[in-house]
């Protein structure tokens, strides 16, 4: 992401100023328009920046947060921005607005040092915080930050390749689209997640789970060091041999324990040359439980550790009617691959594309290009989320069936879907457990329920809460796990600490807390605490 041209405003704000692949479903047209409609377009001429619309009307909880950023001296390219102008909405708008954090001010650093004199800055004045790369992250816990202050590192974009070393060093707001090419043209591929537009280090940090999992492993896997910057203000170099204590807790549940200015990563030479065999079908109906059931042979180490399937319960407005689409995708030779897919073509679906794509236009390319509608930001997504080591047809088909009621009884929740992605953990599991604070290396399934609400529309949202809740408690009974476990990068929010890092690795991590970040700095993002309660 470019850094954005805001220069820093005036001291004193307007007086009223004073807040792989998901969507496979046909697009719909309604949500993008009101999308495009409300999208701000940042101005690159203007030498300030305006309040405009309702943004100007809001009121500010705490008015001293912009003076304090404001008057401090800063490196000539950081910017200090307020609710109503055109930067600050650059700087913090989000994929998601359910249950958003909101802010009262937003600084864009431009150097190292400025994040540090941020952090510091903020402690001080006890101002609470959040530091953002991609702003994909969607846990309802960050609505707990109300009027503090976002730290938008969108200046720290860059991408260094060594191809000696077959190593990349990102800045902490590098988006998985600004990898692909360098990577590729070096001759190298990496570990990613399924969409284009979510910052790799935020992702990262979740552990990074991912289609090549059964090559490749998790992101984390890759990862080869960082550089943070602490609750107290310190810049520390971390990996296996600096702070290793520390590199551990980053690798899983690093949102808790400072902010990331860069991340090296090992890259991987290419498999199959970098060529990746998919196909896109829609199942039908009649087809369904077919589907499931093949999808249950997968079980017991069965799925190919070059296959990846993502499997999309949706609703087809075009047909009026709920479906499934699906991507099947092999990172091997197109004659295997095929082969691998011969099952789910013995079904005789719809098949609506397969295609030869090189690793580096494939997230982009698979469904016809629907990642450029997944990234649109500014919806309002409800999303649960479920690991699972098992994977069950008959709860898919019941899930299915629950799902399609509600889409007969709720049109405005028809842009709702249930994701399910089979991904290989062979070269997950190839890494020990207790290597990283990862709790999940034995999970084969994703699950993520999604809801995709209209602001506003409260009845929605309280039958959307509750259907959610009741399809959550359906995958986990059959997933395989004694208890709900959930990818953090996923979590809705409401998991206990148990359910989203492991009750093994909790304690840990506690007591990492209480060494890295005593006074819970960094507590917005599914926060773990500085003492420890057992949830069960």
């Amino acid at each position: 992401m470019p850094s954005l041209p805001c220069p820093n405003q005036p001291v004193s704000p307007p007086t009223q100023l004073c807040r792989f692949w998901k969507g496979l479903a046909f697009f719909n047209y309604r949500r993008f328009i009101m999308w495009f409609s409300s999208h701000v377009i940042v101005s690159t001429t203007a030498s300030f920046c305006l309040a405009r619309g309702a943004y100007a009307s809001l009121i500010i909880g705490r008015s001293d947060i912009y003076a304090i950023f404001a008057n401090a001296k800063w490196s000539a390219n950081t910017t200090v921005s307020y609710p109503g102008s055109e930067c600050f909405n650059a700087s913090t708008e989000r994929w998601s607005v359910f249950d958003p954090p909101t802010f009262s001010a937003a600084i864009s650093p431009a150097t190292e040092r400025d994040v540090v004199k941020a952090v510091k800055l903020a402690t001080r004045h006890s101002i609470p915080f959040l530091a953002t790369g991609g702003r994909h992250g969607y846990t309802t816990t960050l609505e707990a930050l109300r009027d503090g202050l976002a730290i938008d590192l969108s200046q720290f974009n860059t991408v260094s390749i060594d191809k000696s070393a077959a190593a990349m060093t990102i800045g902490g707001a590098v988006r998985f689209r600004d990898i692909y090419d360098p990577v590729f043209e070096a001759g190298f591929e990496i570990q990613t997640g399924t969409c284009s537009c979510p910052g790799m280090v935020g992702v990262t940090l979740g552990g990074g789970v991912g289609p090549w999992g059964g090559v490749h492993g998790l992101i984390i896997d890759a990862l080869l060091s960082l550089r943070v910057v602490t609750a107290s203000g310190l810049v520390v170099e971390v990996s296996n041999t600096s702070n290793p204590d520390l590199f551990w807790a980053f690798r899983g549940a690093g949102a808790n324990f400072g902010i990331v200015i860069s991340a090296t990563y090992q890259l991987q030479r290419q498999v199959n040359g970098g060529q990746i065999l998919t196909a896109d079908f829609i199942i039908t109906a009649d087809r369904i439980g077919p589907y499931f059931d093949l999808l249950d042979t997968y079980n017991n180490g069965n799925l190919p550790k070059l296959l990846s399937i993502t499997s999309i319960m949706s609703y087809n407005a075009t047909a009026d009617v709920p479906q499934i689409s699906a991507t099947w995708a092999y990172l091997g030779p197109e004659d295997e691959g095929l082969k691998a897919f011969a099952p789910i073509f013995a079904l005789n679906p719809i098949v609506t594309g397969v295609q030869t794509f090189p690793w580096n236009k494939v997230i982009e390319g698979v469904a016809g290009g629907a990642d450029a509608f997944n990234c649109l930001n500014g919806a309002e997504h409800s999303v649960y989320d479920v690991n699972g080591r098992k994977i069950s047809g008959d709860t898919y088909k019941m899930v299915f069936d629950k799902l399609s009621v509600f889409y007969e009884q709720n049109p405005d929740g028809r842009e709702s879907l249930v994701q399910i992605d089979l991904f290989p953990n062979q070269a997950m599991l190839a890494t020990p457990d207790d290597a990283t604070a990862y709790p999940w290396r034995d999970t084969i399934a994703l699950h993520d329920i999604e809801f995709i609400l209209d602001p506003g529309n409260t009845t929605l949202k309280d039958v959307t809460n509750s259907l959610a809740l009741q399809l959550r408690s359906d995958i986990v009974a059959t997933s395989g796990y004694p208890d709900l476990a959930t990818y953090i990068n996923s979590a809705h929010g409401d998991e206990t600490l148990e359910q989203k890092y492991g009750a093994e690795k909790v304690p840990r991590l506690i007591a990492l807390k209480k060494i890295w970040d005593p006074k819970s700095v960094f507590s917005f993002n599914n926060a773990i605490p500085t003492e420890y309660e057992r949830h069960f």
